[in-house]
């Protein structure tokens, strides 16, 4: 049994189900054929994020509460409260400002939120 071996996959089992899941709520409404499935998605983020909020802290995410799990396993320290801070960071090496990339992150799900309701609304009246 290796510990290290498992907290490896598992860490990076969660950067691709999270950086995946992301880049599919911000886009899945391009392909007719994932549109309702995105806007489900949003809608499951949104609700995670506030309604899960209120119990857990505003912005709350499950997937990123399990990878940090992982991480702090693995001996990493002062992770951010954001895993989009967490990935703009480790792909730049920059420290990102954390209120500005809380701000751009709620900017792109609204927007990505409104354009899947508008997309998904015009497919349903042709």
């Amino acid at each position: 049994f290796n510990l290290n071996m498992y907290l490896n996959f598992f860490h990076y089992f969660f950067l691709i189900l999270h950086t995946s899941l992301i880049c599919f709520n911000l886009f899945g409404w391009v392909f007719k054929k994932t549109r309702k499935a995105n806007l489900y998605c949003i809608l499951a983020t949104l609700f995670s994020w506030i309604g899960l909020g209120f119990f857990y802290g505003f912005g709350y995410c499950p997937i990123t509460e399990y990878h940090w799990r992982v991480l702090k396993m693995m001996g990493r320290k002062n992770l951010p409260n954001s895993y989009i801070k967490f990935l703009i960071d480790s792909l730049t090496g920059l420290d990102s400002d954390p209120i500005l990339v809380e701000q751009l992150t709620w900017v792109a799900l609204l927007f990505a939120l409104f354009i899947s309701i508008y997309t998904n609304l015009k497919d349903r009246k042709k």
